[in-house]
């Protein structure tokens, strides 16, 4: 009875262990594309993810909504993952802790820090989506504010709602404040989609929002100005392991269809998709890439 017991438990294990591996062979198989835990981060994941299928017929293994800008870069450095959408200020300022400069700057920073964890940038998709203060559209009319310089004087009457990431990155809040000489009476953190609902429900006054926010189209609320142009460029781009260029070098070239390509507005309109309408990721994604002409409708 014991003999046939340590056979079943062999058999399982093996099973198991089988198992296993082929999950993990299939996985490597695939080219695995990365997102934050955003709207417009998985739809740039799919938008590349649909055209490179399409173009070169590779397998894609999506790992949507890994977390917050860190976990998803670990995640890329330590090779379980090998595309992603990312931003150049992002990069440059929270990653490898250096000082951004102009667009071009930031741009020829992020390739050159990343060439040394064996990455490769290629070029941007074409838009810039900053960070920004939000608040009601009466409250600032009737308060005065347009620039951060003006919200600065009246911010101690007012509750921030902000993702968690904000709160902690260097390039988030504690350097903002100190830039600005802003105090806030209270700082609330939240997931990306709560903010606004959190403001439409006056349990905040401001939010930090990012300026291609679908939700921006149909909320009525003022975005104020980065006066003293405190944030750095964060143009969107896709990131690739030079591992994984080096076994598909095509992806160089069929990602580069993509550099130019989506504005600000396009990317805000495609945000307010999901976020607004409710579609589905892959299929405003789809929409975009046959409206671009880069792949057919089928």
């Amino acid at each position: 009875m014991m003999v046939k017991n340590k056979l079943t438990l062999l058999l399982v294990t093996t099973l198991l262990a089988s198992l296993l591996s082929g999950c993990i062979f299939n996985e490597k198989d695939s080219l695995r594309l990365g997102s934050r835990n955003n709207t417009e981060s998985i739809i740039l994941s799919n938008i590349m993810g649909q055209l490179i299928e399409d173009r070169l017929g590779l397998d894609i293994l999506y790992k949507e909504n890994l977390g917050g800008s860190s976990v998803v870069w670990n995640a890329m450095t330590n090779d379980h993952i090998d595309v992603i959408p990312d931003y150049t200020g992002t990069i440059v300022v929270t990653y490898y802790q250096e000082k951004p400069g102009t667009a071009d700057e930031t741009l020829a920073a992020t390739k050159r820090l990343v060439a040394g964890d064996n990455i490769t940038a290629l070029g941007t998709f074409g838009f810039n989506n900053t960070y920004t203060l939000a608040l009601d559209e009466a409250k600032a009319e009737e308060l005065g504010l347009v620039t951060f310089s003006d919200f600065a004087k009246v911010s101690k009457d007012f509750t921030l709602g902000a993702v968690f990431e904000f709160i902690d990155r260097p390039d988030g809040l504690p350097g903002f404040q100190k830039e600005y000489d802003i105090a806030f009476k209270d700082v609330k953190g939240m997931d990306h989609g709560m903010m606004y609902r959190a403001i439409g429900a006056n349990e905040v006054d401001v939010i930090n929002s990012y300026t291609t926010d679908g939700q921006l189209a149909i909320a009525n609320l003022r975005v104020l100005e980065d006066d003293k142009s405190y944030f750095p460029p964060y143009h969107a781009l896709p990131l690739v392991r030079d591992e994984t260029l080096k076994e598909y070098p095509e992806l160089e070239e069929v990602l580069g269809l993509l550099e130019g390509k989506i504005d600000e507005e396009a990317m805000q309109i495609m945000n307010g998709k999901v976020d607004n309408d409710g579609m589905m990721v892959e299929l405003v994604a789809k929409e975009f890439l046959v409206d671009s002409g880069l792949i057919e409708e089928k």
